[in-house]
Parts: C-alpha cells; structure tokens; sequence
C-alpha cells in the first residue's frame, strides 16, 4: 500500500469540506491557548503554517492506511482509499482542536490499538502486515459478535469508516465513484420537468 502524501492545506481543506456530511460535527472547541473562549480558532489557509500538530504516530498511521484500503479498496469505480490521501485526512481530523475531533481522537487511537493487539493475538502479526483476508476476517467478526469489548470495537470501526468515506468523497476521485458531477456548464436550460411543475401547481 502506497498512502498518497497530502498536503497540510489540502488536509484542512478537506476537514471543513467533510465536516459537512458529519451529522454530529459541533464547531465548539477545545480552546487552545489565546483563542477566544466558546469560538475556537479556523487555521488561515491562506499561511503554509498550520496552528496544530499532527498526532499520530507512524505506527497509527500504518494500522490507519491499511484499514482505510479494507474498508475502500480499489475497484472498477475509483482507486484506494490510501491513493486519495485519506490516511492524511485521518490524521489531520483527530489531530484538529475541535471538540467533536477530539472526541473521535480518543475513539480512534483506542481502536487503533485493540485492532492491532487483535491480529498479533490471532494471527501473530501487526494489522498491516496481516494479509487483506485476515484483516477482513477480524472487522467481519467486529460487526456480527456482540459482547461488550467487540460493542466497542464496533463503535470505532463505524466511526472510523465514517469518518474515512468523508474523507475519500470529498475528493475528485470520489466524486466520480458515486457519479457526482458538481456545477457543469449547460449549452441550454430546459427549465423544470412538467411532472415537477405540475406537482408545484404551477401548470
């Protein structure tokens, strides 16, 4: 797996982009010093300078790019997670301020850290080394077992594949996954449907 780097600006960019699909994003931060109290800060994009470090390790980021290529591998609609920067994107949303990040921070390092502990207990390799069948083979049982300790495996690997497709269909390449065109220019405007403006009462 071959993660694709992205850039801090790009990474931000794509946080305020995917913050918009996340239903439960709460723009009340965790005040960092010289912020104002109950607002937070916005990075200026417009600086190379991003006012936050990125926190995950190189080990995370590793369990990260190869869970995020499970849950999006490449097929016939679009490349890897890992090739659209998304193990970037992840990194740069638990290491962001806000409180809602903050929150998933500490879901998904944990998670992270289980996921791993799991496939060395099972399988005697860290989650990146294990091949895709066995890293499979332990999300699948994530899903379907119920005891509490997979209940909260299972909160992480939801939330992380969540946060994870925010990342990927905030890119280009996503767009054209799901066949998203965005603003295209249009020789002619044909107007409404007849069916649309005979349900507006309008014909």
């Amino acid at each position: 797996m071959n993660a694709r780097p992205l850039s801090r600006r790009d990474a931000i960019q794509r946080i305020i982009a995917a913050s918009a699909l996340v239903a439960t994003f709460d723009l009340r931060a965790v005040v960092p010093a010289g912020a104002t109290p109950g607002l937070g800060f916005d990075p200026d994009l417009l600086k190379k300078e991003i006012p936050w470090p990125r926190l995950l390790t190189e080990d995370e980021k590793r369990i990260v790019t190869a869970l995020a290529d499970v849950i999006l591998p490449a097929d016939e609609f679009g490349p890897a997670a890992s090739a659209v920067g998304v193990p970037d994107f992840i990194d740069e949303w638990v290491s962001a301020p806000y409180e809602q990040q903050v929150k998933d921070r500490k879901v998904i390092r944990e998670g992270l850290a289980w996921l791993n502990g799991e496939a060395n207990r099972r399988f005697g390799k860290a989650f990146p080394e294990c091949s895709v069948d066995a890293q499979t083979a332990i999300l699948s049982d994530i899903v379907a077992e119920g005891t509490a300790a997979r209940k909260q495996a299972r909160s992480f690997f939801l939330l992380f594949r969540d946060r994870a497709a925010g990342g990927y269909y905030t890119t280009p390449e996503g767009w054209k996954a799901i066949g998203y065109t965005g603003n295209v220019a249009l020789a002619e405007f044909p107007g409404p449907p007849p069916e649309v403006l005979k349900q507006a009462g309008l014909v």
